[in-house]
């Protein structure tokens, strides 16, 4: 039990600490609304949290080179006004306008990253830059009309899908499959390289863990509408991208630099190549997070990306676990954050309790998670890691 909390306070077990934190912000919302824990206001919860999760997909990767991404909101409310402008003014098909909207949030990436690792501008004032431009490209884009509604379902199916509960299931096997086989590989490679080895026991109790909540959860979907496709399409960018940082060497450079961004380049390590890649892919996945908000919404306009949406991609992550100072985080945090984050803004809103408390009680989860990430940091450099 000692070591059990000694690797808490490290932050070695950072999700543990997240799946509590959830868990009591969910017993405390039941008790107080028993409709909170329906299938009706879960499915609902997932659907609110899936833009969200997207951006703070790319939010992730900014924060594991220990830099920051002020723009990421606005950039997701641009992306969705390109799209929905190209598709309902210009007559653009769904997929062409959607490329377009991400291939504008990734060449707004790169170019700000390009800034900030060629010329020396810190990320924080380069994107702060950012933000005010291209919200004022965001108007420009609109036009006089200030909102344009979407009926193409090549856009609108994007939040608005939900799968039969067959489907549901075999996406759940698979799930739950894959991750079993990538467990077992990942073991018998170790094994066979005289690294050391978890049990099978505690591979097969991971496995268990992973499959009881994938069947709960298509449980709740399928006494709903079914597995909604929003859903589909945060969890494969979230899977893609944690098996990208883990088990690439394009991944492993992003902690490196994060960690110690000299040490990298006396390695070897490109790291302005690495830099405007990140800061590429981070705008890109703000641009497919604000094409999933416009299609659940069915409009952008001149609120799109704006208000909260910037510190709730930031703070999802941050409460989450991944750290401030660069170098430790997991992708996996983007969704743990973001439905800590949706979880407090729905159940208020079914209490009915003024905004203010939400900004409030989401203001001092963040502050608790900075303070944690500082100490738990503090406390690495003192036993030597």
């Amino acid at each position: 039990m000692t070591k059990v909390f000694r690797r808490l306070a490290e932050g070695d077990l950072g999700v543990v600490r997240v799946i509590l934190v959830i868990a009591l912000i969910w017993i405390y919302f039941q008790a107080n609304n028993s409709h909170f824990l329906t299938a009706v206001n879960l499915t609902n919860l997932t659907l609110q949290t899936a833009g969200l999760g997207m951006i703070s997909v790319g939010v992730v990767l900014v924060l594991l080179l220990g830099e920051i991404d002020l723009s990421v909101g606005a950039v997701s409310g641009l992306a969705g006004a390109v799209v929905a402008v190209l598709n309902v003014k210009h007559g653009w098909a769904a997929a062409p306008a959607i490329l377009a909207g991400i291939a504008v949030g990734a060449a707004i990436g790169g170019a700000q990253g390009a800034i900030f690792a060629k010329i020396g501008v810190p990320s924080f004032v380069v994107t702060l830059a950012g933000l005010l431009a291209w919200q004022g490209m965001l108007l420009v884009v609109l036009g006089k009309t200030g909102t344009v509604n979407i009926t193409d379902p090549g856009i609108v199916d994007l939040a608005n899908k939900f799968f039969s509960h067959a489907i549901g299931w075999i996406v759940a096997v698979g799930v739950v499959a894959a991750y079993a086989a990538s467990n077992l590989s990942r073991r018998r490679r170790r094994q066979a390289a005289n690294l050391p080895v978890p049990s099978l026991v505690a591979v097969a109790v991971r496995i268990g863990l992973v499959a009881a909540v994938t069947f709960a959860a298509i449980l709740v979907f399928n006494a709903d509408r079914g597995l909604p496709l929003a859903v589909v399409i945060l969890l494969g960018f979230v899977i893609v991208f944690d098996a990208i940082t883990l088990r690439t060497v394009w991944g492993r450079h992003i902690f490196a630099v994060g960690g110690n961004a000299e040490a990298a380049r006396r390695a070897g390590i490109k790291v302005d190549r690495i830099r405007i890649g990140v800061f590429a892919l981070a705008s890109a996945l703000a641009g497919c997070g604000g094409i999933l908000l416009a299609s659940r919404l069915l409009a952008v306009n001149q609120s799109s990306g704006g208000s909260d949406t910037l510190l709730l991609a930031i703070a999802g992550p941050v409460i989450a676990g991944t750290s401030l100072f660069g170098g430790r985080g997991s992708i996996w945090s983007a969704v743990l954050g973001a439905v800590v984050i949706g979880s407090i803004t729905n159940g208020i809103d079914l209490l009915s309790y003024p905004s203010s408390t939400r900004l409030l009680v989401t203001g001092a989860v963040l502050l608790a998670a900075v303070i944690i990430d500082a100490l738990t940091s503090k406390r690495r450099r003192a036993v030597g890691r």
